[in-house]
């Protein structure tokens, strides 16, 4: 094929999953309005008069709250489910690049995780009075987008282990601890001393740091929590495409 033919189907199909998903709001309203609801009952409505700090930290918290869902649902559901289908093995028949199926994912979970941050960033700077600059805001919104690889990548892991039945489950029991255990519904230097100690395990640990840093909260090494992120989204990618190559 000619690059140009090349380009063509990586677009091609990165246009079909956004049209296959807006068509099914079922699936994707609760990954994106699940953490708008969070943030307005716990960022808003009970952190009202926490302080300027406390409401940047919460906005923070939720908004990677909220793009952890479309990288672990709008991946890892799908993929598992659609390898049962049979739909998987019909992509690979197509006459089409094989990373062309798994990119269209890719980008369709980065708007999703755009939607997810100008709808926190809207309800923080109207509602929360949240004050930002418009380069703090910029910085929020683009580690969110770039933020969902790694959770991409573990959520083509899970949906390459895991029945579609199951996928869901499996991926609570990942999504919900991990939000607890890297500080986002509670800071970390409230959580006892181990959970403290294995916090840099969590890849959602990381993309935390760098949006409080984003918004001049952080106080830790920039260039190396992303270098840890960019090293999950290989690692979690290479596994899961060898299980695909191997197993479908």
């Amino acid at each position: 094929m000619s690059t140009r033919r090349v380009i063509g189907a990586y677009l091609a199909e990165a246009r079909s999953e956004c049209l296959r998903y807006m068509r099914a709001p079922a699936f994707m309203l609760p990954i994106m309005l699940f953490p708008t609801m969070f943030y307005m009952l716990f960022g808003i409505v009970m952190g009202r008069s926490e302080g300027a700090d406390t409401a940047r930290y919460l906005l923070v918290s939720y908004g990677v709250f909220g793009v952890m869902s479309p990288g672990l649902f709008g991946f890892g559901v799908s993929l598992a489910l659609e390898r049962d289908g049979g739909l998987l093995t019909y992509k690979r028949a197509l006459p089409m690049p094989p990373g062309a199926y798994l990119l269209g994912k890719m980008l369709m979970a980065m708007v999703a995780a755009a939607v997810v941050i100008l709808l926190l960033l809207a309800m923080g700077l109207t509602l929360g009075h949240v004050t930002l600059t418009l380069q703090q805001a910029a910085l929020m919104l683009l580690t969110g987008i770039l933020g969902v690889l790694p959770f991409c990548a573990l959520g083509m892991l899970v949906g390459t282990l895991i029945k579609g039945q199951g996928a869901p489950g499996m991926l609570n029991m990942i999504y919900l601890p991990m939000s607890f255990l890297s500080g986002l519904w509670i800071p970390i230097a409230m959580l006892p001393k181990v959970l403290q100690q294995i916090a840099p395990v969590w890849p959602s640990y990381h993309l935390h740091q760098l949006g409080l840093a984003a918004l001049g909260l952080g106080h830790g090494n920039v260039m190396e929590h992303f270098a840890v992120l960019a090293g999950f989204s290989v690692l979690f990618f290479v596994i899961a495409a060898r299980r695909l190559r191997r197993y479908g």
